[in-house]
């Protein structure tokens, strides 16, 4: 019982130390509960905790094939998943605001599409493995050796510790949702996309260092 409880704090505190790092995704979270309004901001960080959880899944039982596939493969992945990121980042900055709801308006967007959106803009960059590898040896969190309701615990642990976390943030966010007019729902709209291209050039440029 203590094992269990010990997997589901460290799934908890892995599932935070992923999410916490306001970078694309929190950035992407932050601008959709500004413009859609909570619930979009929550399922696009859900989308993105998926992502993480299909590579968590990926890490466990097929570690050394995936290690060896990425090594031999990185340069292209590296550089396909950053052309991935820069056109989602294009689209981000070039999104009009005038076309979004305003702040007491509902949204029409699906939360599906915003879902599905954020879970293939997290899997485009496969690397985040190596990051969830560090975190699992770092806090001695699960292995292929644990039993399947451990394993299955430890997941339910960092789904439960990114959800908070998106909650806490959609929550802050949208305290002050109203306070953007379309001015400040286009700066976001810009700084948002800015940060997910940059994020996509310096893959790029770190693929092509690789070489």
């Amino acid at each position: 019982m203590i094992e269990f409880f010990d997997i589901f704090i460290k799934g908890i505190i892995v599932g935070l130390c992923v999410s916490v790092p306001l970078g694309p995704i929190g950035m992407l979270c932050v601008q959709r509960t500004l413009h859609r309004g909570r619930r979009h901001g929550i399922i696009t960080g859900l989308g993105a905790s998926a992502s993480d959880l299909v590579y968590t899944i990926i890490s466990l039982f097929f570690l050394s094939f995936i290690i060896n596939f990425i090594s031999k493969n990185e340069i292209i992945i590296q550089i396909i998943g950053s052309l991935i990121v820069c056109a989602f980042g294009w689209f981000i900055f070039r999104n009009n605001p005038s076309m979004q709801p305003k702040p007491d308006e509902k949204p029409n967007s699906s939360v599906l599409r915003d879902f599905f959106s954020s879970f293939a803009l997290t899997l485009s960059n496969p690397l985040i493995m190596f990051v969830l590898i560090a975190l699992f040896a770092r806090f001695n969190f699960l292995s292929d050796k644990h039993s399947l309701p451990g394993i299955a615990l430890g997941l339910l642990g960092i789904v439960a510790g990114a959800t908070s976390w998106w909650a806490f943030l959609t929550l802050v966010v949208s305290r002050f949702r109203n306070k953007f007019n379309i001015k400040g729902l286009k700066m976001i709209n810009r700084i948002t996309g800015l940060i997910i291209i940059i994020t996509g050039i310096v893959g790029i440029f770190t693929a092509f260092k690789i070489i």
